[in-house]
């Protein structure tokens, strides 16, 4: 297959889970509800559980049935000192480089959040665009309309062009429909249904998907380029 677009999910695909930062983001949000829009402490974790399987993001959710200012929203639950969770993952840059694809970020974060973690990531060099929830008009993953509008955005037509990386299978089950291959990058998760791939972390893709490479993984050009 001639892949010709790499979509990368943000958060908690580019870095581990174990990196507490999206615990940090929950609890951001919780603050919100509680600060900004008066929910009672015990019944914020059950409306966002609901706003999330209903709509995709907690935001999707408020701003259907409260009306909120999405950027207040977007602005508070993501200031957060970035330092404190994520370092520079020196084997994710040269592995993201050698890839010979465009490369996009499709995130229900805003673009802001986005260009930080890859700075802090150290990657910010490694990608083309942001798709993120701004841009989408608000309509979240795993809406089949955030990918259609992310490609169209990113200039490809055809979506069997593409691979999706998420690690949330609900994310990727539209997308597969649409004709993409998906990869679920999350560790212990095999044989999901909505993946065509599951993968423990990003750094495993020359293992388990060296078709990405056009001329083979075993390419002095790939190795020169992973070694730097």
């Amino acid at each position: 297959m001639d892949y010709r677009l790499l979509l990368f999910d943000l958060d908690e695909t580019l870095y581990p889970i174990g990196s507490k930062l999206w615990d940090e983001i929950s609890n951001r949000m919780g603050e919100y509800m509680v600060q900004h829009l008066h929910f009672h402490p015990d019944d914020v974790h059950t409306i966002r559980r609901s706003y999330f399987e209903t709509y995709g993001t907690t935001l999707r959710g408020l701003q259907l049935h409260h009306q909120i200012d999405a950027l207040d929203f977007l602005k508070y639950v993501h200031d957060i000192p970035l330092e404190q969770f994520l370092n520079p993952d020196g084997e994710l840059r040269p592995l993201l480089r050698s890839l010979p694809q465009r490369k996009w970020i499709c995130t229900n974060a805003d673009a802001r959040h986005a260009w930080r973690v890859l700075h802090f990531l150290g990657i910010e060099d490694c990608f083309d665009g942001i798709m993120d929830i701004v841009a989408a008009d608000f309509i979240p993953k795993p809406s089949p309309d955030f990918y259609s509008h992310a490609i169209r955005l990113a200039g490809e037509p055809d979506f069997k062009a593409c691979v999706l990386f998420d690690d949330l299978s609900k994310n990727l089950a539209p997308a597969r429909s649409l004709g993409m291959t998906t990869v679920l990058v999350r560790p212990g998760v095999q044989n999901d249904p909505s993946a065509n791939l599951s993968i423990a972390n990003l750094h495993s893709l020359p293992q388990y998907f060296p078709e990405l490479w056009r001329n083979g993984i075993d390419s002095p050009q790939v190795f020169s380029t992973l070694d730097q």
